[in-house]
């Protein structure tokens, strides 16, 4: 009995002595571990300071959609700049350019262009891209104007008939070509028939929509926003009624490297985005880009 007691607690106190060494082991590895292991190296992509290029342009590049797939390709291409798009008629865009609220502008009026430059508010102006304007009014054209391409004897048909026209009337590049319009066709229009909107070109299209009137647009705003309206191309192919766009960087504007960033990039690579923009879905672009 006691022999057998005796080498009981002789093999409970080996197995204690042999458990305090495993512990002691197991924790003399885990330090080993830790003192060999080396903490995960974290890596983060470097953080880019953006600055924004305020892009003063007309309603109707807004209204056509090409700053939708314009402006992000820039931005990747440039990811320094954020731009952000005042979207007015070329007289304002032109006077913010003038009041240095804008740092690029992106119009179409030619000759108020080169004078803005002229003037020294623009460093330089250069041709980007171009389509043309069209007079689309209801399929049932009451004012019997649809397959003239004499756009300023359409005015003086539809201003006879006494047919609703909205005017865009806010000093835009659009209402200044039909103003040269009205008068190459020797006439002032005036009357409850012709509505001065003030508004923009995709508002513009609306209201004669509502009206059952006509109205002068460029042919991309109109391409973009036709399957909302009743309205067809019922005048076309006047050169005159060409629509030329070009670009200004604004002479010491408050973003002068982005400014001259972005009228490099329209007029290079920018070219190739604004050269396929409405092929897919009309099956020609709806800007025809022509920056030498």
């Amino acid at each position: 009995m006691y022999h057998r007691f005796k080498a009981s607690a002789f093999w409970r106190t080996a197995a204690l002595a042999l458990s305090i060494a495993l512990v002691f082991s197991l924790a003399a590895c885990a330090s080993d571990t830790e003192d060999t292991t080396e903490p995960e190296a974290t890596t983060s992509e470097p953080t880019v300071e953006q600055t924004t290029i305020v892009l003063a342009s007309t309603t109707s590049t807004q209204d056509s959609g090409l700053f939708e797939v314009l402006i992000p390709a820039f931005e990747e291409a440039y990811p320094q700049y954020k731009v952000d798009v005042v979207a007015v008629g070329t007289g304002e865009a032109l006077a913010l350019g003038e009041s240095k609220d804008a740092d690029c502008l992106l119009v179409h009026a030619k000759a108020s262009e080169e004078e803005f430059v002229a003037n020294g508010f623009g460093t330089e102006r250069k041709d980007v891209m171009y389509n043309d304007f069209v007079i689309v009014g209801p399929e049932s054209d009451p004012a019997g104007v649809a397959g003239m391409s004499d756009a300023a004897a359409a005015l003086t048909k539809i201003s006879e008939a006494g047919q609703t026209f909205v005017s865009r009337g806010d000093d835009s590049g659009t209402h200044k070509k039909e103003q040269s319009l009205w008068a190459a066709a020797g006439f002032e229009p005036a009357g409850d028939w012709y509505l001065s909107a003030g508004q923009g070109m995709g508002d513009c299209l609306n209201l004669a929509n509502e009206k059952l009137g006509y109205v002068m647009t460029d042919r991309a705003t109109y391409l973009n926003l036709k399957d909302n309206l009743d309205l067809v191309v019922l005048v076309e192919g006047d050169p005159l009624m060409f629509n030329q766009y070009g670009v200004i960087p604004v002479t010491d504007a408050t973003n002068m490297e982005g400014a001259q960033a972005f009228a490099d990039w329209i007029t290079t690579d920018g070219q190739a985005v604004i050269e396929t923009y409405g092929v897919e879905k009309f099956g020609d672009p709806l800007f025809v880009p022509n920056a030498s």
